[in-house]
């Protein structure tokens, strides 16, 4: 059994329904005690907000020209840098193993000056 809707009562029906959500979210939000109450209120609300971006979608689409945004967004993509060339025989492997050994002498270092002893003997 088909009922014929028009589109104007259609919106109507969609912004009642987003304002029944807020008031009910708003409403158990407000009279709740506990977190899980008020979770299922965010839930009621988050809802809502979904159903007024569905019901706004048209117009936005409209007033923004989406379809010029959308396809330019979606055709991003990662281009990752090439690796920087090493030198003859060079390896990756040891250029890692040497960036970190002179990062923990480095560390060593500073550990030594921070020393109480240190201090001493380097100003006298």
């Amino acid at each position: 059994m088909d009922i014929p809707i028009s589109s104007r009562d259609f919106r109507c029906l969609q912004l009642a329904c987003v304002a029944l959500g807020l008031v009910a979210g708003s409403i158990i939000i407000g009279v709740s005690v506990s977190k899980a109450a008020a979770a299922a209120g965010g839930i009621f609300i988050g809802a809502s907000g979904l159903g007024i971006l569905i019901l706004a979608y048209p117009f936005l689409k409209a007033r923004f020209n989406l379809d010029h945004i959308l396809p330019t967004i979606g055709s991003l993509r990662i281009h990752p840098h090439p690796a920087p060339e090493h030198g003859e025989g060079r390896s990756s492997a040891n250029d890692n193993k040497e960036g970190a050994r002179s990062s923990l002498s480095t560390v060593s270092r500073t550990l030594e000056k921070l020393k109480p002893g240190a201090r001493a003997a380097g100003e006298g």
